[in-house]
């Protein structure tokens, strides 16, 4: 845990340090050393939150672009279960940074448990993960390109283990392969929720965007007005060409294709 409980405030573990567990009110100990982030940890080998890991400099450095209010929120459900979100922003969404492979068992649990979650997945664990991911997109089609937006369709996303991982999804994946000591601007790719085909939609989305959204609660907009517009016409899209296919109507344009041109012509009236 990055936080505990010290004289009444949410703190950062400091050699030496004592404090309480905001989730079930134990001891705490601080452990600072040269390996490991610094952190605070349940006295033994319990955890209180079972769906808790330790955490990496790259976790660590996520959660600090965000105010400490919103780390380490506490959640629970209907039943009284409860977990430590790793961030809940003000808009109420919850951001999980995701370091380690995560069983599809838990990765569904944490998705029904927690509302407006949103994954972000450190793309540089494994060494093959980011080489995979540069051929998927060179082998992919370009559906739109409008900076600092990039939409693509991946045409054998098997063959990249992470999108592979995280295909099934049915809310919001970001993927970030950039480096914790890294200070260049770097885009994350968004996994579009699991549409009904065996394709992968991704789209590049600039990393201090998605911060900076967050942080002035505007990230239901992105969804509102990009996100969710760009899903249902992807996905009206590959049902009119089922239906194409079915009646051999083959040289209509797309709903993607209209959506698009008129964005476009709207652009330029301003």
């Amino acid at each position: 845990m990055k936080f505990a409980i010290v004289d009444g405030n949410k703190t950062e573990a400091t050699k030496g340090a004592k404090g309480f567990c905001c989730s079930c009110g134990s001891e705490l100990v601080a452990k600072c050393g040269e390996i490991k982030v610094n952190h605070w940890a349940h006295k033994g080998n319990r955890n209180c939150d079972p769906w808790w890991e330790n955490e990496t400099d790259w976790h660590r450095s996520w959660k600090g672009q965000f105010p400490t209010d919103w780390q380490e929120v506490i959640q629970f459900d209907d039943s009284g279960e409860k977990h430590i979100a790793d961030v809940k922003t003000e808009s109420g969404w919850v951001l999980e940074f995701q370091h380690s492979y995560l069983m599809p068992e838990e990765r569904r649990s944490r998705n029904t448990f927690y509302s407006n979650l949103i994954w972000i997945v450190d793309g540089t664990r494994r060494k093959t993960d980011k080489l995979q991911f540069e051929k998927a997109i060179k082998e992919s089609t370009v559906k739109s390109d409008h900076p600092p937006l990039l939409l693509l369709r991946v045409l054998f996303p098997e063959e990249c283990r992470l999108l592979k991982e995280w295909l099934d999804s049915n809310v919001l994946v970001f993927f970030d392969f950039q480096k914790t000591k890294e200070k260049k601007q770097s885009m994350l790719w968004f996994l579009f929720p699991k549409i009904a085909t065996n394709d992968a939609y991704i789209m590049s989305f600039p990393r201090q965007l998605f911060i900076e959204m967050h942080n002035k609660n505007k990230f239901d907009e992105m969804v509102k007005n990009t996100i969710s517009p760009i899903q249902k016409m992807l996905e009206e899209d590959i049902q009119m060409k089922r239906e194409r296919i079915e009646y051999g109507q083959t040289n209509r344009v797309s709903l993607f294709d209209q959506y698009l041109a008129n964005k476009r012509r709207r652009q330029k009236r301003f």
